[in-house]
């Protein structure tokens, strides 16, 4: 099923439609500030590896997760004063901050070095979604296990047919991935260079 909401003012009773999805244990793909993306419901671990099978992905590699704002990251983060001040100063945005995972984070979602890859997207959907179903949701790239990226609405529903639940089409996003910054130890080092201004680290 494909859900057209508006990228700027997103409908309540539609963000319902694909919470109730989420909440039902469903996988959907949805818009972001970067790619369209993949994922469910953090605290459910049935969908979770449901989403590991969808993407053929080593148990080894966690999952990002969105998170609604710098309140709600603190949640499932551990949060250094140093971490805060540069987290506010870049989101909402492109970015993905790596961060020592709390004890609220499933272990499926954690890499060995218990951290955790947390975004906030500069997209209302995305927020909407989370704020609603007051958990964080999984995020991964709508693509191909050989790594080809959609950023069309249909050719996701097309390629996954009954592997999602629901596919949220919000038009046309950047095409381009996140800039990945560690903050562990409060040293910051970036381990990929995407969209974003990361001169100001």
């Amino acid at each position: 099923m494909r859900l057209h909401i508006n990228p700027q003012n997103p409908q309540p009773r539609l963000i319902s439609r694909a919470v109730a999805v989420l909440k039902d244990g469903g996988i959907i793909a949805y818009p972001t500030d970067t790619y369209y993306g993949i994922g469910c419901d953090l605290t459910n671990k049935k969908a979770i590896e449901n989403v590991y099978r969808l993407k053929k992905r080593d148990r080894r590699e966690p999952f990002s997760f969105i998170c609604s704002d710098l309140k709600n990251i603190s949640n499932y983060a551990k949060v250094t004063n140093y971490a805060y001040k540069t987290m506010k100063r870049l989101l909402p945005g492109p970015y993905t901050f790596i961060l020592e995972g709390s004890r609220q984070v499933p272990k499926i979602m954690l890499a060995k070095r218990k951290t955790v890859g947390i975004r906030v997207p500069d997209h209302n959907i995305c927020i909407e979604l989370v704020k609603n179903l007051g958990n964080p949701i999984i995020s991964t790239s709508a693509a191909t296990a050989e790594g080809e990226i959609f950023n069309d609405p249909s050719f996701i529903e097309e390629y996954f047919k009954n592997s999602l639940s629901l596919v949220i089409d919000g038009g046309p996003v950047p095409g381009e991935p996140s800039s990945v910054i560690s903050l562990i130890g409060d040293e910051p080092e970036i381990l990929r260079e995407g969209l974003g201004d990361i001169d100001i680290i």
